[in-house]
């Protein structure tokens, strides 16, 4: 079987995660996910609750890896950028 190289990023606050799998060509994003061990590395990634994308695209779980992609574990937001443009805009008051 013919094996991918595939990245699996993610970023924290304070550091940034990069880990670098080969992986059969056939493996999904779950799978590549929970094969990485990075969810024993990053106790706050939930796959029921943070999505994941491939290239900054948001993407299922179940799709199919090619050789060279990116996943990317995406931090729900805090803000969003009209509320922080709203709040920057009343402290200037």
């Amino acid at each position: 079987m013919t094996t991918i190289t595939v990245e699996i990023i993610y970023a924290k606050n304070n550091k940034q995660i990069l880990l670098l799998l080969d992986l059969d060509e056939e493996t999904t994003v779950k799978e590549a996910i929970l094969t990485s061990g990075i969810l024993n590395i990053c106790k706050d990634i939930d796959l029921n609750y943070n999505k994941v994308g491939i290239f900054s695209k948001k993407v299922a779980l179940d799709r199919p890896l090619y050789n060279g992609d990116r996943i990317e574990i995406y931090r729900p937001l805090i803000i969003t950028s009209k509320e922080l443009r709203s709040k920057r805009l009343r402290h200037k008051l």
